[in-house]
């Protein structure tokens, strides 16, 4: 029985990657695999082989189509508010995952998923609490950025992974993902663009460290700067506290302008006092940190409350009396559960038929 032949999976290959292959196998290079990069990720064609380029070699188009595979999931359900769009991606496998273009000042931000659900079950994220299916492949992660683009429309510039799962509970397929989006042939999202957010996973900050990807930032939920208070919300912190997740933080080279974001959700009495403000900044020290302070998205199933608008100001406020350089979040698409912490409503069905 002769052995299969491999299925070349477009959305998983960066640029280099595609020469190789076509020279390899099909004694062609840079000229054809530029033509498919162009057609599929700059011009969204999704049927390369009838491109004028390819006309001129009806033999290679012949062998390629069955083997080039395409997948980038179906979208199956949009909710907008105010401009920002959530939308639902339909894997291969029926399993569904949600995704969220985020309008920004003068450029969207896309905030991909790279799992189905989550392992590390944060108290206050819907996601976390909602269990893990699966971690996605590469291509169905730069599926999303496709469909956001190309069937959404939408130009997006930025892409944070700060949707469903941890990323370096899938390090693999997020690291190949960031570069292929990073093709400037393909989408050519600019690195500096990039934000990979961590629950604290120290071993993934590890790694991500020895990579050459500097201009990638980094960003960690942090939420509580005293272990006791952080492991009541994060279980990750029982087994990678704190002084853990700094020391692999210190290993991370950072460009000469480069900083780390931290994510702080306040939620009222338990980790918005004067006293929390000041261990966090005792905490930041000496990183250079830009701390995105965001106010609690109620979910089901957390008894947790938000601060009011004025509580969050004056937290800020303490925060830069501590030298610490403070953005204020406001909760966008809260109203289509859009929000920080609320994607998993049109996952919770499927999690139990996919693990």
């Amino acid at each position: 029985m002769p052995a299969p032949v491999a299925v070349v999976k477009l959305f998983e290959n960066t640029l280099p990657q595609l020469e190789h292959t076509l020279s390899t196998r099909f004694g062609k290079g840079a000229f054809h695999a530029n033509a498919l990069y162009r057609e599929v990720f700059r011009n969204g064609n999704l049927v390369p082989f009838n491109i004028p380029e390819f006309t001129n070699s009806p033999k290679l188009t012949k062998a390629l189509e069955p083997l080039v595979q395409i997948d980038t999931g179906r979208v199956v359900h949009t909710l907008s508010e105010a401009h920002l769009i959530k939308f639902v991606t339909r894997l291969s496998d029926g399993v569904e995952i949600e995704s969220v273009i985020i309008p920004m000042t003068d450029y969207y931000t896309l905030c991909v998923s790279c799992q189905a659900g989550c392992r590390m079950g944060c108290r206050f994220c819907e996601t976390g609490n909602m269990g893990f299916a699966r971690s996605l492949s590469c291509e169905e992660i730069v599926g999303q950025v496709f469909n956001a683009r190309h069937v959404l429309k939408v130009p997006v510039k930025n892409v944070v992974f700060m949707g469903m799962g941890e990323p370096f509970d899938n390090f693999d397929a997020v690291i190949q993902a960031i570069r292929v989006m990073h093709e400037q042939r393909g989408f050519d999202i600019a690195l500096r663009h990039i934000t990979i957010s961590t629950a604290g996973l120290t071993r993934g900050i590890e790694r991500f460290a020895r990579l050459d990807l500097p201009q990638v930032k980094l960003a960690v939920s942090i939420h509580a700067a005293c272990n006791e208070k952080r492991s009541k919300i994060m279980p990750i912190n029982r087994h990678m506290p704190l002084e853990a997740i700094k020391k692999a933080l210190l290993t991370v080279p950072l460009t000469a302008r480069g900083t780390f974001l931290f994510e702080y959700v306040l939620i009222r009495d338990f980790n918005d006092s004067r006293q929390d403000a000041e261990m966090l900044a005792r905490y930041i020290h000496p990183l250079k940190v830009r701390l995105n302070l965001m106010t609690h998205n109620p979910i089901q199933g957390f008894e947790g409350r938000p601060v009011s608008e004025a509580h969050m100001h004056r937290f800020g406020d303490w925060l830069r009396d501590e030298g610490v350089f403070v953005i204020k979040r406001w909760g966008k698409g809260t109203g289509v559960s859009a929000g920080c912490g609320q994607l998993a409503r049109n996952m919770k069905q499927k999690k139990m038929s996919c693990g």
